[in-house]
């Protein structure tokens, strides 16, 4: 079936119930993972900031001391942390499980947001029908099963250096700068997404029919967005500190490789309209520096089946899940998984893989109609219906 071939939204939400497979965990150590705190999230959030900041300065430094070659590298260190508020730092702050208070975890995720040209309107929407109904197409379009785990060499090039021109095609990404700006200008002016051909605006389209609150909390979002940015380039050309363009306007953008290469492990080739969290999700090991800056989303099987628990404690429960787990692949294992997928798929197109997992002998439906298992904290957009 085509994607804008599906049934409204609002119709979907009435007929479609997945009934989640969850690893068995206990209800007070489920609780206790859930807790947020202050503490960790200022760990987290102000650590990612704190780093973010002090490598602007050292560029803003080597750029007014002409060091070239420090301020490429300075620059390109930059964009790789920078990369990771978008769509990642983001992502969590979303959920709203970051900070026990609510208010710093609502100052993070603008702050965030504004730096890295990301919509948390857009997202909220569209991320709770991907909890709600993970790759159930009907409902869930952020990611359009198969996607393609591309090694060409000028999308690696771009994503290397200065992202400019990729497009966005199967996932919610509005991909590169340029396109971002074309997006984001379209949506402040209030003009809708028709190109049912395109599935990432087919989505938008669907998404901004169905919540409406949402889509004109976005225009507002995109206004602001745009007086945010524009007041910087011409502060940038006033002072002739062009240098603030690329830390303040731009850096989201530069170094792209690393959200990249991690980011496309979590449903890449796995399978669509399984109940089974562990068939259609993928959790990867990463080396502390990378698991810090992608706030933990590697552990992303977790992260679906339990979404209230904060992202600082996931691999804890990891750690009380993994008898009933697939073992995380490396980034590497998981490419390689992915890349004989995606060729096995162009001569079957109906081929997934099939992820190996333990056999269980608990059920975990007694809690199924438990708010703590079924929370994904405060993502659902208020006025949502989405439930």
């Amino acid at each position: 079936m085509k994607q804008s071939e599906y049934p409204p939204l609002s119709e979907i939400r009435s007929t479609l119930r997945v009934k989640w497979y969850r690893c068995p965990i206990e209800h007070s150590r489920l609780k206790a993972l859930s807790e947020r705190t202050d503490r960790q999230g200022w760990i987290q959030a102000g650590g990612h900031l704190a780093l973010y900041v002090s490598v602007a300065a050292l560029t803003i430094y080597c750029w007014s001391q002409q060091h070239w070659i420090a301020f490429i590298a300075s620059l390109w260190c930059l964009g790789f942390i920078a990369t990771f508020f978008k769509g990642t730092s983001v992502h969590e702050l979303g959920h709203g499980t970051v900070f026990k208070t609510k208010k710093l975890n609502s100052f993070f995720l603008y702050l965030f947001s504004l730096i890295s040209w990301w919509d948390p309107y857009d997202y909220s929407a569209s991320h709770t029908y991907h909890h709600r109904y993970t790759t159930h197409p009907e409902a869930d379009r952020e990611n359009i099963l198969p996607l393609s785990p591309s090694l060409h060499p000028w999308l690696l090039f771009q994503l290397f250096t200065l992202n400019l021109f990729t497009m966005p095609r199967k996932n919610f990404s509005k991909g590169g700068y340029l396109c971002t700006l074309y997006f984001t200008t379209r949506t402040a002016l209030g003009i809708p997404f028709s190109h049912t051909d395109i599935p990432s605006q087919e989505w938008l389209k669907a998404l901004h029919e169905d919540q409406p609150v949402a889509f004109a909390q976005s225009i507002r979002w995109s206004r602001i967005l745009l007086c945010f940015h524009i007041s910087i380039a011409v502060l940038a050309v006033v002072t002739n500190w062009w240098v603030l363009i690329l830390v303040i306007n731009m850096p989201s953008y530069i170094a792209n490789i690393g959200t990249y290469i991690i980011g496309t492990t979590q449903h890449c080739g796995l399978q669509e309209n399984n109940a089974d969290f562990r068939k259609n999700t993928r959790s990867i090991r990463l080396n502390p520096l990378l698991g810090f800056l992608y706030w933990h989303m590697n552990w992303h099987i977790e992260h679906h089946m339990y979404a209230g628990v904060p992202c600082y404690n996931l691999k804890a429960l990891a750690n009380e899940l993994q008898s009933n787990m697939p073992k995380p692949k490396s980034v590497l294992g998981a490419w390689i998984e992915m890349r004989e997928t995606w060729h096995r798929q162009k001569d079957d197109p109906d081929y997934q893989y099939d992820t190996p997992v333990p056999r269980s002998t608990e059920i975990a439906g007694k809690l199924a109609d438990n708010k703590l298992v079924n929370s994904i904290g405060d993502l659902s957009p208020k006025g949502s219906r989405i439930k």
